[in-house]
């Protein structure tokens, strides 16, 4: 990657760890060798019976395990993505989480509503759940904003997904120069993203931002890598045409 495309000059460098079932120190100790400025270790929940719910393999345990070693290596950015809208999640349990979280005391954290097309990736529609509750409101909404601010944090960046429940936002909160630039030039739409891997969708953005077009990988991971020169070249033509 640096031979690709340079460190100089780099104003980010984030790395979605990923679930904590999967941080091990090896992985963390190699993202050590590179410039990373920002990683996730990301929880959705901190209650493990709905962790069982939606089908996530790791434990709280390992969730509070992987931040704790993300910090004894040195990390000094990390984020948490929580899902607020999980299946028979009252208030109660989503303060439990929040409880949770604020003695980790992570730099940023994204609260995301949850979306109908978010339930259906977590495997959450299963016959024995179907009677559960969805549970989000001002009030759950209001929660994290107020844990948020106790925890020294701010909003920086919102957005809102179709089929969001309650028709919430997902809202970024972040200390002092701790937000996602990522997510900010993202929503602004002002600034090129160029994207590897299954499923990244590449946005040039050109005309001061009048026109955006947009080059998609196919999501499907074998197909990806069976496809990438595909990939690659759809990617090489657009950025010769539009950029």
């Amino acid at each position: 990657m640096g031979e690709a495309f340079g460190f100089e000059g780099l104003a980010e460098f984030t790395v979605e760890a990923g679930r904590p079932d999967s941080i091990t120190r090896e992985k963390l100790e190699a993202i050590r060798e590179y410039p990373v400025t920002r990683i996730s270790v990301n929880p959705q929940t901190m209650n493990q019976e709905t962790l069982e719910i939606i089908g996530r393999k790791h434990t709280v345990d390992q969730t509070k395990e992987a931040f704790h070693l993300a910090r004894e290596l040195g990390f000094d950015n990390i984020n948490m993505d929580l899902i607020v809208g999980l299946p028979g999640e009252d208030i109660h349990m989503v303060e439990r989480t929040l409880a949770q979280i604020r003695e980790l005391a992570p730099d940023s954290i994204t609260v995301h509503s949850l979306a109908v097309k978010r339930a259906a990736r977590l495997n959450i529609f299963k016959e024995k759940y179907q009677e559960m509750s969805f549970e989000n409101n001002q009030e759950i909404m209001d929660l994290t904003m107020k844990t948020a601010y106790e925890m020294g944090m701010g909003p920086y960046y919102l957005y809102r997904q179709k089929n969001m429940k309650g028709n919430f936002e997902n809202v970024g909160y972040a200390k002092v120069d701790k937000a996602g630039i990522y997510n900010i030039l993202i929503m602004e739409e002002k600034q090129p993203i160029i994207a590897l891997g299954a499923g990244g969708s590449s946005k040039l953005v050109f005309d001061h931002g009048k026109r955006i077009e947009r080059v998609e990988n196919v999501k499907d991971v074998s197909n990806y890598i069976s496809r990438i020169d595909e990939m690659i070249e759809r990617k090489r033509k657009a950025i010769a045409t539009w950029l």
